[in-house]
């Protein structure tokens, strides 16, 4: 185990921590000693089993169904971690759905909980657990955004704008923490091997990777390995929106 935080009760916290890329990112923060905070909106079963693998790794994991893109339900974590007297030194900011279709037939709500989920997110959570970071004069904050919110995707316009507004949140809060030694970075993720990209076909896929110059699609524990690379670098790499994407746009 190496780079753990120095205060005991300093945590990394990960939202959308059940499944995918949150999950693996919760799990190499443990493999390295951090103490967690996961979080999930609603599926407890396997929120409860990435607790208990990063227990088997020998650091303390607090795990809370927690919506957050509803405010009152991030300030209700926060009230519940002061009682535990845990702080929070990094966040990575996962939590994401996506919504296939054209605009037209996009509903209101299928829009609002796309930009809610993906975007307004990253705001509760930051505005929340920031000042802690500020007055310790240190942290981290990862926002996991995607290719989309570079380029934009055609039957991807909400999922795309909600990624190009984590991309500018991104670059706009690190320039607002710099002075207070916080980095604040993300990642525009291509084509990752989620449950997000299960509902292409066989021929989807290989089309896919066909397009990829790596020839496959990337792995969340490659994704993870890159956020915790981050972390541990100089909080002077702020501000950036670095691509994973195998070299696809």
């Amino acid at each position: 185990m190496k780079n753990k935080p120095a205060a005991s009760n300093d945590y990394v916290l990960v939202t959308g921590a059940s499944r995918g890329i949150g999950k693996e990112t919760a799990l190499t923060f443990a493999s390295h000693g951090y103490d967690l905070i996961i979080l999930s909106r609603h599926n407890i079963e396997k929120l409860n089993e990435v607790k208990a693998a990063a227990e088997q790794a020998g650091v303390k994991c607090l795990s809370f169904l927690t919506d957050v893109s509803d405010y009152d339900s991030v300030l209700l974590l926060k009230q519940q971690l002061q009682e535990m007297q845990v702080s929070v030194s990094t966040i990575i900011n996962n939590a994401g759905i996506s919504f296939f279709g054209l605009l037209q037939d996009t509903g209101i709500r299928d829009w609002e909980q796309v930009i809610h989920t993906n975007l307004s997110s990253c705001f509760y959570i930051c505005k929340t657990f920031i000042p802690q970071m500020i007055a310790r004069q240190s942290g981290h904050i990862i926002n996991i955004s995607s290719v989309w919110g570079n380029t934009g995707a055609a039957c991807e316009v909400a999922y795309s704008a909600s990624k190009g507004g984590v991309n500018a949140f991104t670059k706009a809060l690190a320039k607002e923490l710099a002075p207070s030694g916080i980095s604040v970075n993300a990642i525009a993720c291509g084509a990752i091997d989620t449950e997000m990209n299960s509902r292409l076909s066989p021929e989807e896929r290989q089309q896919l990777e066909y397009e990829i110059p790596s020839g496959r699609m990337g792995t969340a524990a490659e994704t993870a390995e890159l956020i915790y690379s981050i972390t541990v670098s100089t909080p002077y790499l702020t501000g950036q929106i670095i691509t994973l994407d195998g070299g696809w746009t």
